[in-house]
């Protein structure tokens, strides 16, 4: 009798360890599974902002040649009205005062 709890015991004690081996392994695994989450975290995060980042200088750069764009249409407008009067002002002159002394 003594035999079959000594051997139960044994057995008892061997799960025990079993058991405790496990845990410790698990909280390895924990540790590592952690360890590649925060890096893939990271590196995605990384990935994200340079991506973020790209666009935000293409964004920008398209928008300072539209606006380069318009500026350089709107000083040829101006340039264009300003070449205009310059040869038509008399005649522009003459007949405001036209519409002027009208009756």
């Amino acid at each position: 009798m003594d035999s079959i709890v000594n051997k139960l015991s044994e057995i008892e004690s061997a799960a025990n360890a079993i058991v405790t081996h496990a845990e410790e392994q698990k909280d390895v695994l924990d540790e590592q599974y952690q360890k590649k989450r925060e890096e893939f975290d990271a590196k995605l995060e990384a990935q994200t902002q340079q991506k973020i980042d790209e666009i935000r200088k293409a964004m920008e750069e398209k928008t300072s040649s539209t606006l380069g764009n318009q500026s350089g249409s709107s000083s040829d407008t101006i340039e264009a009205i300003k070449k205009e009067y310059d040869e038509h002002h008399a005649e522009y002159a003459q007949k405001i005062l036209a519409k002027i002394t009208e009756v």
